[in-house]
């Protein structure tokens, strides 16, 4: 407020409560009323002292702001407003914004075809963009459920580290305040009379949750000692599913039976807490065996104050000298090499970053796409009323609330658009968790209020964004000059250059959406041509937990019976077995000793055990010798299968069968060679693989994946339930981790860019319409504004193919000018998918090429529309009414 006023007859109020009574007192009765007011506090000011005057004035505010504000709503709402209380100079402003949203309201209703299209195209950006914001905050930005995340790191090697290497550092990690170690795993839960099920557990050390700073809602966590031999076994639930079994907070202290072992809850965490993930229910301890040195665990710890990664290099220098002095390592599992550590927000969640990022860019453009169309329909909208806002000008109207009106119009379809767009991120929510490649990390992703504020927000921004365009133009605009082109029908209007360039936008952004979504079905082509070496078709797969209480010899024969049991299930022709399925990420490396070479004793590889069918049932190539035979079960000297790059390696120019290898001090001789299977990820290199029989190795695995080789013409998922009610009345007490199928399995193995391929081909889709939409509606405005002259010189001789011709020509033009430039722009922004490619480059010339000549022809096909309708017009008909 300037001084001018200060000094006025208000000269002594407080600056706020003065500016607030401006706003709203009527222009006829302020100045009296201020002077008063003025007069009033002054006297107080003098009797009763500044605070006392001052917290009388707010009093007089607080009961004159309800009844003032009721007056401009009043005002607005009947559009009745005295001349001594006009709007400009002088008015309360709230009163035009109600009369010019009435206003709004009233021209959106009488243009539904309008309104609809501007509402949905907003609606669909803002939908989306919300629903992936939604997703995206919360494992991007929100804080995660520890205290203070920021010391938090993860040590490198994950899942490699053995109980051995924790024990030897344990006493004194250089830099720490506190380390855990962790691994995941699933634990049979029998509760009450229900049948066994598998929840997702981990079992760690006693450190795990004081590390991660989070204190149970019930009980306790864990303390020094749990993880001791002959410790009391420990639980602690997560929130979901002691929900599940009661929510009773008397169940600290009661014994869960998880993995056939009675253990003890000791309590139950807050909801919202995950760790690693949130689909892990139960947090366990275990016994420490200091000799153990099995790599199955990660590390994660908390740094000691004042510490940062950065200057963690001194710590971790001490920490793999200790390791190099206690322990000796393969070449490819040396921990003394390469060192870091890692943020543990990264380190949990940095595998989606990039598709998360991505798939918020991709709706990104489609809210940039749809600002642009519904930013040309008001352009329209303005060009359409331009001899009415000249009119209203001539009559004295001023560009201010001119623009004041298409503002409210804006806002109004912006905040219809966000109610719209949250509704469609509700329905959409789930649909999209699942569509992104989120793994484990997806049951943590809950709809809730952000997403509906966060739509709000989005439209609302978007809605102020697109005035700017046409608001540009009127405000530029020589609309009393519209009169005069009103009068020669038209002849010499603007050529529509700010349209234009609002197509050139929104189809480049159209073009870099589908030329990602291109580059991504080239990469899923080439994954899906790679060859596994096993079968993908015609195999059913259930993933069984065994029960942990059982004797290793009841282990080996419950196997056999779950084999002997599916084989009788109708429709399946053989079953096999094996540890670990092909393509789920490799594991179980054991040490490999060769017979007459020494020198390999330090050597790894992986080690597969599995049943006699297995590789026949997964149709596995046997290139030499042969395979698993019944007779082979029970040998004092067991049989092993070798792949192609075991061989090749271990015994280079030499046949391989007939030779003595060992693991685990358990030697057995080579019987048969395969070819090279994707034990681990689909396209990692071939890696040497040992096949043996379960019981060759003293190793009971907890769980087993049993393979099932439907009849031909059976489809293997329809024998699944079948398949699942038989290991229950077999086995009742194992349980079903999972029932899939290995064409299931190969899909999962291509990764997240079959996923994030799916959604962006869909993303691409939708800004193609909206591509197409945007096109169709310029050219046709184009064509409306120079229908006139083009009927004019048609009269004059102008022939109908040279106006559909000049119509088509413009519409290619701007597609083909949005199309180079979408290439150039998707080229600099390529770097977000390059995690997702395998065989193709960003600058792919097939992709590219793709989508920029399916925007050209689908911008051409838009266009072709109305120049139809343009090269159909009648002169006399434009004669008549010019």
């Amino acid at each position: 407020m300037d001084e001018s006023r200060r000094s006025g007859p208000a000269a002594g109020l407080p600056r706020l409560p003065l500016a607030l009574l401006r706003r709203l007192l009527p222009h006829a009765e302020r100045e009296e009323v201020l002077t008063d007011l003025a007069a009033e506090h002054a006297e107080r000011v003098g009797r009763h002292g500044v605070a006392a005057a001052r917290a009388w004035l707010w009093m007089q505010v607080a009961g004159s702001v309800p009844a003032l504000v009721r007056r401009s709503w009043w005002r607005g709402r009947t559009g009745f407003e005295p001349a001594s209380s006009r709007m400009r100079p002088g008015g309360p402003g709230l009163e035009s914004w109600i009369m010019d949203a009435r206003y709004a309201v009233r021209r959106l209703r009488t243009r539904p075809a309008y309104a609809l299209l501007a509402v949905v195209t907003l609606a669909l950006g803002v939908g989306g963009t919300a629903a992936v914001w939604g997703i995206a905050r919360g494992l991007l930005v929100a804080p995660l459920p520890y205290a203070r995340e920021g010391e938090l790191v993860a040590f490198w090697n994950p899942f490699d580290w053995s109980q051995a290497e924790f024990a030897h550092l344990r006493p004194d990690f250089p830099g720490f305040r506190r380390v855990a170690m962790y691994r995941t795993t699933g634990v049979i839960l029998a509760a009450g009379d229900e049948a066994p099920r598998v929840v997702p557990a981990v079992s760690s050390s006693a450190e795990l949750l004081e590390v991660l700073g989070t204190r149970p809602l019930v009980g306790r966590g864990f303390q020094p000692g749990d993880d001791a031999s002959g410790a009391e076994p420990a639980a602690v639930l997560s929130y979901g599913l002691w929900r599940e079994l009661g929510g009773d907070p008397g169940i600290v202290g009661r014994r869960l039976r998880l993995n056939g072992v009675e253990r003890t809850v000791t309590g139950v965490m807050p909801e919202g807490f995950w760790f690693p993930d949130p689909s892990v229910r139960v947090w366990l301890t275990f016994a420490l065996d200091p000799e153990d040195g099995s790599g199955n665990y990660a590390l994660v710890g908390r740094l000691a104050p004042g510490r940062t990664v950065a200057g963690m290099g001194d710590a971790l220098r001490r920490i793999t000298a200790s390791l190099g002095e206690r322990f000796r390592y393969p070449e490819q599992w040396d921990k003394t090499k390469n060192a870091s550590l890692v943020p543990l927000r990264e380190y949990l969640v940095g595998e989606v970053r990039p598709a998360l990022l991505a798939t918020l860019a991709a709706m990104a453009v489609i809210l940039l796409i749809a600002c642009a169309n519904v930013a040309a329909l008001m352009l329209g909208q303005v060009d359409g009323r331009a001899a009415e806002l000249a009119v209203r000008t001539a009559l004295g109207a001023g560009r201010r609330r001119l623009l004041q009106q298409l503002v409210a119009e804006a806002l109004l379809v912006g905040v219809v658009a966000g109610g719209a767009g949250a509704a469609l991120a509700a329905g959409a929510f789930r649909l999209l968790v699942g569509a992104l490649p989120l793994g484990a990390l997806a049951a943590g992703a809950a709809l809730d209020w952000t997403v509906f504020w966060a739509a709000m927000a989005i439209a609302l921004a978007a809605a102020l964004a697109v005035t700017v365009v046409p608001a540009a133009s009127l405000w530029r605009g020589d609309l009393r000059g519209a009169l005069g082109r009103q009068r020669t029908a038209g002849i010499g209007g603007r050529g529509g250059r700010v349209e234009g360039a609002l197509v050139v936008a929104e189809v480049a952004l159209a073009v870099m959406m589908a030329a990602g979504a291109a580059l991504l079905v080239r990469s899923v082509a080439k994954l899906r041509a790679v060859d596994p070496g096993v079968a993908t078709r015609g195999v059913a797969v259930l993933e069984v937990a065994m029960p942990a209480d059982e004797t290793p010899a009841r282990h080996l024969q419950t196997v056999r019976e779950l084999e002997a049991g599916l084989a009788a299930v109708p429709g399946v022709r053989a079953v096999g077995a094996a540890k670990r399925l092909p393509l789920r990420g490799g594991g179980d490396n054991w040490g490999i000793r060769v017979e007459g070479r020494p020198e390999l004793a330090s050597s790894t590889t992986y080690l597969r055990l599995v049943s006699p069918d297995y590789l026949r049932v997964m149709g596995v190539r046997l290139l030499a010798g042969r395979g698993f035979e019944a007779g082979d079960v029970g040998r004092a000297e067991p049989p092993v299968v070798v792949n192609r790059a075991l061989a090749r390696k271990y015994f280079p120019g030499l046949d391989p069968l007939g030779r003595r290898i060992a693991y685990a001090d358990a030697w057995m001789r080579i019987v048969g060679v395969v070819d090279d299977v994707a034990e681990g990820k689909l396209t990692d290199p071939a890696a040497p693989a040992a096949y043996v029989l379960f019981g060759g190795v003293p190793y009971l695995p907890p769980a087993v994946a049993l393979v099932l080789r439907v009849a031909p013409g059976r489809e293997p998922a329809a024998v699944l339930e079948a398949a699942r009610q038989r290991i229950r009345r077999v086995a009742p007490g194992a349980a079903v981790q999972q029932a899939t199928t290995m064409t299931q399995v190969f899909a999962e193995a291509i990764g997240p860019a079959r996923q994030l391929m799916s959604l962006l081909a869909l993303l691409a889709g939708l800004a193609l319409v909206l591509g197409a939409v945007g096109v169709y509606g310029v050219i046709s405005h184009y064509v409306s504004r120079r229908g006139r002259e083009w009927g004019i010189r048609m009269a004059l001789g102008l022939r109908p193919a040279r106006v559909l011709g000049h119509v088509v020509g413009r519409g290619g033009a701007l597609v083909a000018a949005g199309a180079a430039i979408g290439v150039i722009g998707f080229l600099g922004l390529a770097r977000l998918l390059s995690t997702f490619l395998y065989g193709v480059g960003t600058a792919d010339p097939l992709a590219l090429g793709a989508a920029a000549g399916g925007l050209l022809l689908v911008g051409v096909v838009a266009a072709l529309v109305p120049a139809r309708r343009a090269a159909s017009t009648d002169p006399a008909v434009v004669l008549r009414e010019t």
